[in-house]
């Protein structure tokens, strides 16, 4: 395994990062734990989970996945081992059912103090906001449609005032945002510049993938000249990047056959991509996903790379990419595809 830093820490994390949202769901218990096992020893020392989790979200299976995180803790009684990351779920019409108020200083409290507790431990040491209330696109929107009346950065202040009491009563050591824009990064890093006292944002858990690189425009040199790291999620499109699903196959059990909504890396374009990547893949003695996986591993930009499986050797598979060197000629193999068909999965 390779490792590196939290941005403006000295918490060490491997360049993996475990993903966890299919346990609860399409994985049992038992699967999550073996999961959890045999990453720890494959030197993987960081997970991400989410209140929301697992996905799809229902009221019925609500934050299943930090149980069994918990339960794991509590079995192997090595909290101290891992660095552990979760998020509070934004505002949405799939989030009813958890709250309809937002992200604020009380839900904030509130949903920290679920996390823990579901999570058996004391701290989080980062906590991360899923996605931003406010009006913007993320989740597949390609454009900005502006509201007048979205007044969301007057809730910022508030928002970074609640995470630095949790800070500063031990409840969370660092914090992070997800699924945001270049404008809402900055926001928050200047907002924390102006108020010392206010916690910075170190990640950015944003997607990124070969059929997904927007986050080089504009998120890119923000992530370089703040120090502000990625974590890299859906770095295989939702399993679209194993190759699985060309030819038209579903795959049983597999997440786009059970869930055919679930469809942002399944447009006749991206379908297109992953076809001249699997023969790029293939041309050099490569699978597909590990081709993929070590492409987001190899950026510069990145903190950690958050990979998911439903089986083990998936999930092998995926940690293995961590010892995959790309050549110049799959490289630019890469960048030629891009250029033809580029980010066809916003």
């Amino acid at each position: 395994m390779k490792y590196t830093n939290l941005p403006h820490t000295d918490i060490e994390v491997s360049n993996i990062c475990l993903g966890t949202m299919t346990w609860g769901r399409q994985n049992t218990e038992e699967e999550g734990h073996e999961q959890m096992d045999y990453a720890l020893e494959q030197g993987i020392n960081f997970f991400d989970t989410a209140e929301l989790y697992p996905i799809p979200a229902t009221k019925e299976r609500y934050a299943d996945t930090e149980r069994i995180i918990g339960n794991w803790f509590k079995k192997k009684k090595n909290r101290d081992k891992i660095i552990l990351a979760s998020k509070i779920a934004g505002k949405a019409e799939m989030t009813k059912f958890i709250r309809t108020t937002g992200i604020n200083r009380d839900t904030i409290k509130l949903a920290v103090e679920g996390s823990l507790s579901r999570l058996q431990t004391d701290y989080l040491d980062l906590y991360q906001l899923h996605w931003p209330d406010r009006t913007t696109n993320y989740f597949g929107k390609r454009g900005y449609k502006h509201s007048i009346n979205d007044h969301w950065e007057d809730n910022i202040h508030q928002i970074l005032e609640a995470l630095r009491d949790l800070v500063r009563e031990g409840k969370i050591r660092h914090v992070g945002i997800s699924n945001e824009t270049p404008w809402g990064a900055m926001r928050y890093l200047e907002e924390s510049k102006v108020h010392a006292s206010l916690p910075r944002m170190i990640t950015i858990q944003n997607p990124y993938s070969l059929l997904n690189r927007l986050f080089e425009v504009g998120l890119a040199e923000i992530s370089h000249r703040e120090n502000l790291g990625l974590l890299a999620y859906s770095p295989l499109g939702f399993g679209t990047l194993s190759g699985k699903y060309l030819g038209g196959r579903k795959p049983e059990n597999a997440r786009v056959t059970l869930f055919p909504n679930y469809n942002r890396y399944s447009s006749e374009p991206a379908v297109r991509a992953t076809e001249k990547y699997y023969d790029l893949a293939q041309e050099n003695g490569l699978s597909l996903a590990q081709m993929a996986l070590a492409f987001v591993n190899s950026r510069p930009f990145l903190t950690s790379n958050i990979i998911g499986a439903t089986t083990m050797d998936q999930l092998k598979e995926n940690i293995g990419s961590i010892e995959v060197q790309l050549s110049e000629e799959v490289l630019k193999g890469i960048e030629a595809i891009h250029n033809e068909i580029p980010n066809p999965a916003p």
